[in-house]
């Protein structure tokens, strides 16, 4: 039973024919012509326009009615000239223009070559496709057809006939071949009123029903006999009363199709709807329509199954093009021709050294390379000007006899073979065995046309493969050499990144870090001695992948006994692991599963400083001796690195020791002023040059002193120490800012080196702000306003330590309740961003923004702006203190 499927764009257009034929009135007509070219094309407004008295195209017809499109086109009118130029007439193009619309479409309806209708479709989404432009025209001819049938008056009546022919022209006109059986039985059901109508298809002995509609199950048997009578007898087209229809039938028209018939068309009906006799032309008319329809839709599946074959074919070479794999080919290949042929056993040989060998095959039996080398024979010999070879054992071609022996001793009846020649030299043979079934001319060419291409894709593929081949080797060689070029510069690199690098951090997270990406392993960790010496802790861990890193982490990052000897590279077994315990230990469970791990020191000739554990879980890149001796040498580096390193720091830690020494321990506590300091020094070991210091006098006043000593290191650590006793004994004894810094020089100049000096300023202040100030070549401090304005302390002289009798000039200023009093050192000012100095204006710009801040967080911002002015390393000492009154 064929169900009947989703209805089509032109059975829409033949239900819209069937209602027309049903109607007595033009304008339902057309109002059933636009539903269906809606439906039939996907427009969201269709509209139909005919003729009126005055000779005028006026819309009478709109789908979907309640269209909001369409509401401004209904009743409005053009001419005929702007429907023959395919122009939109003006209404529509408005509502087209509104919406936006992509697609629109303007089709005329000819009466022979006189324009009486059109038919306008607007989509909003998309244009139109030309297989939805088909069904449009058809549906502008059946306004043609409807115009002249019912006439513009509506006064016309269309018969049953008319529209048989319609619905008959329509069918051979726009039938799908696929569909065209089930299109035929619907057109005819619906177009003539049948109940159900059915489609046969006629053999000699037997009725098979290929389409059908309408209740026809419970008949089959009787339907089935009766087209067999209606074939055999030769009948003329009639309506039989026959009392053994089932359901409500009662008379029965069948229909043959085709000389001989091929076919049979069979429509049941009710008493009330059977055709009179003026209808039977017009049914002999539509059944000749259909036998045309359905050998065309025959011929049509016979051309798509040939394109289909053709398609394959091209599949095959395409396929066999794109992969390039001379294996994935031949395979393919077989698989394609047996499924294309419908045969069981195929074989494709190659050409190797003069003889031919099987490459791939599907169902090959014993005996068939010996066909083969027969058939190449043939091929090279008498019958080399043939495309293909038809060998069979009943054949009795003198020049295929060993060829039938062959066949005879392999068990096979016949075998066709397709040379594969590539610029007329022979690469190999294509072979079918069909069997019982003889392949035809058309089965020939195809695998003519196969053979062919597949020698093409055959050598292209033997090609790319050597070539592939020939770029492995390369490709490996360039790889050594790439490899060990990386090891080089790697070390090279390490060298130096070692040499300049005086942190012990940063030396050992460099370590493993190289040695996981130049080696390719999985993690590395280099662990050290802890204070006592007595076990090993881990630093600078490094592992490759992320996704691991958490889970070997917790392996590597724990402590290791120390060895009581050690000074050679050890690869790590179960037993070492065991014999070493703590974290190594944790590794054997990855040992016994094929990972490898290795133990390498870094020492020096007298001290093991430390170990370098390396881990590679991949069984199948195991740590190898190329790649311990690689990690051997950068070890080596390492150890005098590591050795610098903690030399630095030692210094480093005494350089801070002397520094903090010569600095006030803590600040002093004055009523009603609050101080906030900070100090850092650019140098990495030596002690900076930068010095402050507070005195409390009497009346609760404040003397605070701020100077920079040039240079760096053990003379400049002599310098601070002297200013800081110089400041210490003189301020008592003369408190006066000019006072002391005169009397100060005076002894700078007598204990200072020749070419060295000393900026100072010597502020005091007291609770009420009133603010006494002296300089000796030093930055003007700034005074901060509550309300974030900032000025300057304008106050200068001559620095400590260059000419003896200075006399320094002394300034007052007010400091208001809530503001604060800046000193500080010249390496803020000069701090620098490539020749982009920070400048005093950027200074006065954040102890701007933290005018209310609490001394402390002004004087933190400040140093934090300029370290981050500089990029994060300060170029010189950087000393701030700040005085807020509160």
């Amino acid at each position: 039973m064929v169900v009947e499927a989703q209805r089509l764009p032109v059975e829409s257009l033949a239900w819209a024919a069937a209602e027309v034929a049903a109607s007595t009135d033009l304008r339902s007509a057309l109002g059933a012509i636009a539903g269906a070219a809606a439906e039939a094309t996907g427009a969201d407004v269709a509209v139909v326009r005919v003729l009126d008295p005055e000779g005028h195209l006026v819309a009478r017809a709109l789908a979907p009615g309640g269209s909001s499109l369409g509401a401004e086109i209904a009743g409005t009118r053009t001419t005929r000239e702007v429907i023959a130029a395919g122009e939109l007439p003006e209404a529509t193009r408005r509502a087209a223009d509104r919406a936006r619309a992509a697609g629109v479409l303007v089709l005329p309806a000819r009466d022979d070559a006189r324009i009486v209708g059109s038919v306008e479709l607007v989509r909003v989404a998309d244009e139109f496709a030309a297989d939805e432009r088909a069904a449009a025209a058809l549906a502008a001819t059946l306004v043609a057809l409807a115009v002249r049938t019912l006439g513009t008056d509506g006064a016309g009546a269309g018969s049953r006939a008319k529209w048989l022919e319609l619905a008959g022209d329509a069918l051979a006109a726009g039938g799908e071949p696929h569909r065209a059986a089930q299109q035929a039985v619907r057109l005819a059901v619906e177009t003539t009123g049948a109940r159900s109508g059915s489609l046969w298809r006629v053999g000699q002995e037997t009725q098979e029903l290929i389409a059908s509609l309408g209740p026809v199950e419970a008949g089959l048997d009787r339907a089935a006999q009766l087209v067999a009578e209606a074939v055999a007898d030769r009948q003329p087209t009639a309506i039989v009363h026959d009392p053994g229809l089932p359901g409500r039938a009662t008379h029965v028209a069948t229909l043959p199709l085709g000389q001989p018939p091929f076919a049979a068309l069979q429509l049941l009906y009710s008493e009330d709807r059977v055709p009179g006799a003026g209808d039977l032309p017009a049914l002999a008319s539509f059944a000749a329509r259909a036998t045309h329809a359905l050998r065309s839709a025959e011929r049509a599946t016979e051309v798509e199954l040939e394109l289909g074959r053709t398609r394959a074919l091209l599949e095959v070479v395409g396929e066999a093009i794109a992969r390039l794999s001379l294996a994935h080919t031949l395979e393919t290949a077989v698989e394609r021709i047996a499924d294309l042929l419908q045969v069981e056993q195929v074989g494709i040989y190659l050409r190797e050294d003069g003889r031919l060998s099987n490459a791939a095959g599907r169902g090959l039996g014993e005996g068939h390379e010996e066909v083969a080398a027969r058939l190449q024979d043939a091929l090279a010999g008498p019958l080399r000007a043939r495309s293909a070879i038809h060998a069979r054992t009943y054949d009795l071609d003198v020049a295929l006899s060993a060829t039938r022996a062959a066949l005879a001793a392999a068990g096979q009846t016949a075998a066709v073979a397709v040379p594969m020649h590539v610029r007329d030299e022979s690469i190999g043979l294509l072979v079918a065995y069909p069997g019982g079934r003889p392949l035809g001319e058309s089965d020939t060419a195809l695998l003519t046309a196969l053979g062919a291409q597949l020698a093409v894709a055959v050598q292209n593929a033997r090609l790319h493969e050597r070539a592939t081949e020939l770029g492995e080797r390369l490709g490996d060689v360039l790889a050594s050499e790439r490899q060990t070029s990386r090891q080089v510069n790697a070390l090279y690199e390490i060298s130096r990144s070692f040499a300049q690098s005086l942190s012990l951090e940063h030396t050992l997270d460099t370590v493993t870090s190289t040695i996981v990406d130049v080696l390719g392993v999985d993690a590395a960790v280099i662990r050290v001695p802890d204070e006592r010496g007595d076990v090993f802790v881990p630093h600078g861990a490094h592992v490759a992948d992320e996704r691991l890193d958490r889970a070997v982490r917790a392996i590597l990052e724990r402590p290791q006994p120390r060895p009581a000897r050690t000074h050679a590279a050890l690869m790590l077994d179960v037993a070492a692991a065991q014999r070493l315990g703590g974290a190594h230990e944790l590794l054997i469970p990855f040992l016994e599963k094929g990972s490898t791990a290795a133990l390498l020191p870094i020492a020096t000739p007298t001290d093991l400083l430390a170990q370098l554990t390396i881990l590679c879980l991949d069984p199948a890149r195991p740590i190898d001796a190329e790649t311990l001796t690689t990690a051997g040498t950068i070890a080596q580096q390492a150890a005098l690195a590591i050795d610098n390193a903690r030399l630095y720091q030692q210094q480093k830690e005494f350089a801070e020791t002397m520094q903090q020494s010569l600095l006030p321990r803590e600040l002093p506590l004055v009523p009603g002023l609050a101080i906030g300091t900070v100090y850092e020094s650019a140098a990495q070991v030596d002690v900076g040059g930068d010095l402050f210091d507070f005195m409390e006098l009497p009346d609760d006043r404040l003397a605070v002193v701020l100077g920079d000593v040039t240079g760096h290191g053990i003379d400049a650590t002599a310098d601070m120490a002297m200013a800081k006793f110089v400041f210490r004994s003189l301020a008592r004894e003369h408190p006066g800012p000019s006072d002391f810094l005169a009397h100060a020089n005076e002894v700078v100049v007598g204990e200072i080196a020749v070419g060295k000096f000393i900026t100072m300023a010597y502020l005091i202040v007291d609770p009420e702000g009133h603010v006494l100030c002296a300089s000796a070549g030093h930055p003007e401090p700034r005074l901060v306003h509550p309300d974030g304005t900032v000025t300057g302390i304008e106050v200068g002289g001559v620095a400590l330590g260059i000419i003896e009798g200075q006399q320094y000039e002394e300034v007052r200023a007010e400091l208001p309740s809530g503001g604060s009093v800046v000193l500080y050192t010249d390496g803020v000012i000069e701090s620098r961003r490539g020749r982009e100095l920070f400048g005093t204006q950027r200074m006065d710009d954040v102890l701007a923004a933290h005018a209310g801040q609490p001394p402390q967080v002004l004087a933190d911002e400040l140093l934090a702006a300029c370290r981050d002015h500089a990029g994060g390393d300060l170029p010189d000492d950087c000393a701030i203190v700040v005085i807020r009154r509160t």
